[in-house]
């Protein structure tokens, strides 16, 4: 299996890259952080990766790091789960969060993801409740309100990585107004 990846990005797309290594150009899905990470056209960049053999295709997917790697795979042991809907998790959800939703027994949260359901939801806790450990730090799971903030924000061209470190900017006892979540959420931007 092909574990990692190092070569020099020729393309980036909307959850995708392509590097080349050794002169052939590999199209490789990825995670929200990864594009966050800043891969630039022309220059070499680093993956780690998980192959994906199926009867009529293979597919890479890419992450930033093992760890994420290692939820991917663990998320594709959840039946109904396959290797799009689990980069769809981890694009949408950071691993931290994805471990407290586990470990705080709250699929609410993984219906954020597109493509997840109540039930969806339900089974990926139940079946990783006893795989995943709960984050050391407390983790700021985003309401509702501020999901919505992170659209606006990543609609404005920031990454999601950004986004969320913006958002987790906004101090606790902020009004949940999105328009005045949305302006403290910017001033994280301005600030030195």
């Amino acid at each position: 299996m092909i574990r990692s990846i190092r070569g020099i990005v020729l393309h980036i797309g909307e959850g995708e890259l392509t590097l080349e290594v050794g002169g052939i150009g590999l199209r490789i899905a990825i995670t929200g952080s990864v594009h966050a990470a800043g891969p630039e056209v022309g220059k070499p960049f680093f993956l780690h990766t998980y192959l994906s053999v199926r009867e009529d295709e293979l597919s890479l997917y890419g992450f930033q790091s093992a760890e994420e790697r290692g939820l991917f795979e663990v998320l594709l042991g959840v039946s109904g789960i396959g290797p799009k809907l689990a980069i769809s998790v981890l694009s949408n959800l950071s691993p931290d969060v994805l471990r407290s939703a586990v470990a705080n027994n709250q699929p609410e949260i993984l219906t954020r993801v597109p493509g997840i359901g109540k039930k969806t939801g339900e089974k990926i806790i139940f079946h990783l409740k006893d795989i995943l450990s709960a984050p050391a730090v407390d983790v700021r799971i985003p309401s509702d309100v501020d999901t919505e903030v992170l659209g606006v924000l990543t609609g404005l061209g920031y990454s999601l990585v950004e986004s969320q470190t913006a958002v987790q900017s906004i101090p606790e006892d902020a009004k949940d107004d999105i328009e005045e979540r949305v302006r403290l959420a910017l001033q994280y931007f301005s600030s030195p």
